[in-house]
């Protein structure tokens, strides 16, 4: 096994955290988590699991005992183990006696929406609406040698208690692993369509999209870049064999017909700033029409004279090599920048209890930090600990407006499972209400407030470019031209999901647990630490062409970003025309937003901030995007914002780091959403420079490494 594919873990526990009774060993893992084993030989697990890759770690407990059993106390919670019935029967959280099970349990998220008209059922999450909450871990061993293998007769429980689904969240983290933080160009919009493209209609389509000012930095290309119809190309016939749709579902050659140079393809892509990818369906092997099928043979010891499929094997170490270094690696050197794995075909595989979606997107997630690299893929949702491989695909949706609601739930749901990067098929996939323009516009500005914004649909279904919405085209382009301009605040609250376990989409919960409405208004979100969300998800009222949402907000002022209107704490119903969502920003957010032309997604050499009323700070993160996260090759920039006396001073501190990577100077606009004033001084460097001003907006240069101060009266 190649050992970029064999996952660095620590998953033995230290002796001072385990407590031994009988053929029960309870872990003490963090002040809000217990493990507990029941052995049936008195034997108990000590790898790491397919869930769980890291115990090596203590917190101070102390423990008590009683008739029935003994209590672990943690700073936390009091965990109570009865020892006739081998389990924590129930924790003492905030003074309260709560049952140690999953009767509030707040569910998590699912597998796919493949055919979702309405809603899918969830599964459990790791968070209880009472604090507490159970994860029953079954699944295989993972090896020292990288692969899984089945597990020993032990019933392995963990018990989850924290008044903070914040803590609770962390506590998953640190034994599963934090999420990786993504590539920053996958934080913009992404151009995916189910479509038997040629060549020149790609490359033209992405020309027109230039043209009309369309920022999207993701090209993705469907099934078809493989040759499809097998059967008349190369007189296949499959005998014996499991398909799956059709023959030609599984492909590894590219379609000379639709891309005669493919090589060149890739370039014209790249040169044009797009990252590409490729949709795979690999359960139907290697056949013997394919390029790279001699060399499979060799691989694999088969004899290519034979003819014989080299069967897709994910349990077998010698095939996930070939499969990799012949079948894939020479494409990426060719320019494929990372792999949409769409895999439909089940659960099972040749070893026992492996599912071949965790394995696949397991050992291509890991093979993708070739070069040093952030790793990426796009592919299915395969259980908790799936929030190790970014990014999440749900799947083929109809076109509905029941889908839309139920997909923002969804969304914000699957935080309660670590899954915190979902990417839906923006504007649905197939059927339904394709022609529906103002459902499309919706969908559209739900994407932007969420953590990707892939347009998907099938090759019969309505095309999802804007000019296919004439009577939405230009308010679509102008959502899709947010999102592209949003990337420096995204990208930066991803780091802080990397860095500090919160995740860019968190319920209103995670922040007001105290509070019956922040369970209620399930559709409603943070999106990173400035705004709160409600996305629109029921058509406007024909006679006023408004919609209407009902939200809450928490103790204090927030501002609609898009009307300007001001709330304060408490229910409210808004109403929003088709240019704008219920987007409220706290008092004193600052959002960074991009003010450079065209496609591109690097650190920006202009930059907007989006300043709002009162006291507040943000540190902007920025990197080298083709470097992984552990590197440490970065630099953050501090914005301050004070507010008194009838004076407001915003500060935009000198940048740390490695400053070779953002531009030495830098244009700021400095936006003052809701502020009003009559005089404006901006100092760089201690020394008072020229200033444009338009409306509430102050535009200057500045040095990255000197900063700024804007004083307002």
């Amino acid at each position: 096994m190649n050992e970029r594919l064999i996952a660095k873990t620590s998953p033995a526990a230290p002796k001072e955290a385990q407590i031994i009774i009988g053929r029960t060993r309870i872990t003490v893992l963090t002040p809000s988590l217990v493990r507990v084993e029941n052995s049936k030989d008195g034997g108990f697990l000590d790898a790491a699991t397919q869930i769980v890759w890291y115990r090596n770690f203590t917190c101070p407990f102390e423990t008590s005992e009683d008739k029935k059993g003994i209590t672990i106390t943690t700073k936390d919670a009091a965990f109570h183990f009865n020892k006739r019935r081998k389990k924590i029967d129930y924790v003492i959280l905030g003074g309260k006696k709560i049952a140690a099970d999953n009767r509030n349990n707040l569910k998590g998220t699912a597998r796919t929406l493949d055919m979702c008209f309405n809603k899918v059922p969830l599964q459990k999450g790791i968070i209880g609406a009472n604090g507490v909450a159970v994860m029953k871990d079954d699944s295989l061993i993972l090896g020292d040698n990288g692969m899984p293998a089945p597990r020993p007769p032990v019933k392995d429980t963990y018990v989850f208690a924290s008044l903070s689904p914040v803590e609770a969240l962390r506590s998953f983290f640190a034994v599963t692993g934090r999420p990786p933080l993504v590539p920053r160009y996958s934080l913009g919009n992404w151009w995916s369509r189910y479509y038997a493209y040629t060549q020149d209609e790609y490359i033209a389509l992405m020309d027109k999209f230039a043209a009309k000012n369309i920022p999207f930095t993701v090209a993705t290309v469907d099934m078809d870049w493989h040759w499809v119809n097998v059967c008349k190309e190369f007189g296949y016939k499959p005998i014996g064999e499991k398909i799956y749709v059709t023959p030609g579902w599984t492909g590894y050659s590219w379609n000379t017909k639709l891309f005669p140079d493919y090589k060149k393809f890739l370039k014209d892509l790249h040169d044009r700033n797009y990252k590409v990818t490729l949709n795979l369906h690999p359960s139907s092997g290697v056949r013997w029409f394919e390029d790279a099928y001699p060399d499979m043979c060799k691989a694999m010891g088969m004899n290519p004279e034979e003819k014989k499929t080299v069967r897709f094997d994910i349990a077998d170490p010698k095939f996930i090599k070939a499969y990799f270094e012949i079948l894939h690696e020479p494409y990426e050197d060719d320019g494929v920048d990372f792999w949409w794995i769409d895999w439909q075909q089940g659960k099972k595989s040749a070893l026992k209890g492996l599912d071949p979606l965790w394995a696949l997107n397991h050992y291509h997630y890991l093979n993708s930090t070739r070069g040093g690299k952030k790793p990426l893929i796009l592919s299915r949702y395969s259980g908790l600990g799936s929030h190790r491989y970014p990014l999440g695909f749900s799947g083929d949706t109809f076109v509905n407006w029941n889908v839309l609601n139920f997909q923002v739930y969804f969304t914000v749901n699957a935080t309660n499972a670590g899954y915190t990067m979902w990417s839906h098929d923006i504007g649905g996939h197939h059927f339904g209400k394709q022609k529906d323009d103002e459902l499309y516009l919706r969908w559209i500005q739900f994407g932007v407030f969420s953590p990707i914004l892939r347009l998907h649909s099938t090759k019969v279904a309505l095309s999802k470019e804007p000019w296919n919405h004439p009577t939405v085209e230009d308010k679509a382009i102008g959502f899709l031209r947010l999102r592209h301009r949003l990337i420096p605040y995204i990208y930066t609250m991803c780091r802080r999901t990397y860095d500090e376990g919160r995740a860019l989409i968190e319920p209103m919960y995670y922040n007001h647990t105290a509070a019956p409405e922040a369970y209620k208004y399930k559709n409603q979100y943070y999106f990173g630490t400035e705004l709160i969300v409600s996305p629109v998800v029921s058509p406007m009222d024909k006679e006023t062409g408004l919609s209407k949402t009902e939200i809450w907000l928490p103790e204090g002022t927030y501002t609609n970003i898009f009307t300007g209107e001001k709330l304060g704490g408490g229910k409210h119903t808004v109403f929003s025309t088709l240019n704008e969502i219920p987007v409220f920003a706290k008092e004193g957010a600052i959002i960074p937003l991009s003010n450079d032309e065209g496609n591109g997604c690097g650190n920006p050499k202009s930059l907007e901030l989006l300043i709002y009323k009162g006291e507040g700070g943000f540190t902007l993160y920025e990197d080298e995007d083709d470097l992984s996260a552990e590197q440490g090759n970065f630099v953050t920039t501090r914005f301050e914002l004070t507010d008194k006396d009838g004076q407001t001073v915003f500060t935009i501190n000198p940048a740390k780091g490695n400053l070779s990577l953002i531009p030495e100077e830098r244009e700021i606009t400095a936006n003052f959403a809701d502020l009003s004033f009559t005089r404006a001084e901006v100092k760089c460097g201690g020394e008072n420079i020229a200033f444009r001003r338009e409306g509430n907006k102050i535009v200057f240069s500045c040095k990255s490494a000197s900063g700024g101060v804007i004083i307002l009266k």
